[in-house]
């Protein structure tokens, strides 16, 4: 069982950056690829990146690459989300997810990301 809490959200002017963070309880937290997700309103949840349970695989759909970077400090069970050269279209609600296997099982609350123009 994995618990997921995300913070670091919040409203910010284009352009800006933000950092998002999802802290994950249990004591096999390498063991999953996370990922962050994000759903704006009206939309589909669609992934943003992914990392693997080590941190050298990582991947970015094609709207946030160069601008976003995904991390993970296994030692504090956290992962990351940088956020650069943010755009309104960025503006969603972001959430946190664990795989193990091929499923997404464990999401977090989710976390609003507003960008204004």
């Amino acid at each position: 069982q994995v618990q997921l809490v995300e913070s670091g959200g919040g409203l910010v002017q284009a352009g800006g950056s933000l950092i998002l963070s999802c802290a994950a309880s249990g004591r096999t937290f390498s063991e999953y690829g996370m990922a962050w997700f994000r759903q704006a309103p009206g939309k589909e949840r669609d992934v943003v990146a992914t990392i693997s349970g080590s941190g050298g695989t990582t991947y970015y759909a094609d709207s946030v690459k160069g601008r976003f970077t995904i991390s993970r400090d296994n030692a504090k069970n956290a992962m990351y989300l940088q956020m650069n050269a943010l755009k309104p279209e960025d503006t969603a609600v972001y959430y946190c997810a664990a795989r193990k296997g091929n499923s997404y099982m464990y999401w977090g609350q989710g976390i609003q990301v507003t960008v204004s123009s």
